[in-house]
């Protein structure tokens, strides 16, 4: 398989620049997000064929496994690639499989961030976002101990994950916001105002279940009839059409599959017409 990730264009995060098609190591965990997986060396397998595949934008979070997705990424790439840029979250708890709580008290938040850098083996996070808001916690109380641990040089660049564009302007207020990670795909649209926004103001939106939990990539699903025009997968035309939809868009598709992995990054060979795009959308 020819795959061509430069054709997808860059973007800069925290002063690395990236292929705007990532991976998100999700995945990478065993059912509910809870646990290993079932087979840990398939998952090795999986990230060194990301890296071997010219992908340099990997996302994580320490709440997936808990832990579990963290420490399979320092196994099987430590030492990194000097552009490899890896972006974890930290603000979101789990008590069991397919159990989510946000915590966001600053001596948590600070906690995590230094369990992070031990788990990756670095000595600065090259992204940490907020995996949620914690609405207990004031806003500034929360952005304002990630700032800290910027200044402190422990986090290169931060960012958030499923805010409006009401939170991350008032987020942006305290500190700079250099990344927007929100659920958005073809059939979900609910956040094309804060997709607008960030392409607005220059902010990478990184769109999590870009191919909706796999659903876009069903047979007789919603791009079928065009992935058929062009000789490609649904899974493929969902992608390109979101790396169409604007430059700040940084989808990042995961999958513990090598073969679902590189059918995905084969998005970058798929060009979509304006009228394509159109249609689509």
């Amino acid at each position: 398989m020819s795959i061509s990730l430069p054709s997808t264009g860059s973007i800069t995060i925290g002063g690395k620049t990236v292929h705007r098609l990532g991976f998100g190591a999700m995945s990478l965990t065993g059912p509910g997000v809870w646990g290993p997986p079932s087979d840990r060396d398939a998952a090795v397998k999986v990230l060194r064929r990301v890296v071997e595949l010219g992908v340099n934008l990997i996302d994580t979070a320490d709440s997936y496994g808990p832990y579990v997705s963290e420490e399979i990424i320092r196994e099987a790439l430590h030492p990194y690639p000097e552009d490899l840029l890896i972006a974890t979250k930290a603000g979101f708890v789990r008590t069991g499989p397919g159990q989510w709580h946000a915590v966001g008290r600053p001596e948590y938040l600070r906690q995590e961030v230094e369990m992070s850098l031990r788990r990756l083996g670095q000595d600065r996070l090259d992204l940490l976002q907020l995996h949620r808001i914690d609405p207990k916690v004031p806003l500034e109380d929360q952005i304002g101990e990630l700032k800290a641990l910027q200044d402190e040089g422990k986090i290169a660049a931060i960012g958030l994950s499923e805010v409006s564009v009401e939170e991350l302007e008032q987020a942006r207020r305290i500190a700079g916001i250099v990344s927007v990670q929100n659920r958005y795909n073809l059939t979900n649209r609910f956040s094309e105002s804060v997709l607008d926004h960030c392409t607005e103001q220059g902010i990478v939106f990184i769109p999590y279940s870009p191919i909706a939990k796999g659903a876009l990539a069903a047979p007789g699903g919603p791009v079928e009839h065009v992935a058929k025009l062009l000789g490609a997968t649904p899974a493929q035309v969902s992608l390109a059409w979101l790396l169409a939809r604007s430059p700040m868009v940084a989808p990042i598709p995961g999958t513990s599959s090598i073969a679902h992995l590189e059918e995905n990054l084969g998005a970058s060979t798929v060009t979509l017409t304006a009228e394509q795009v159109a249609e689509l959308s």
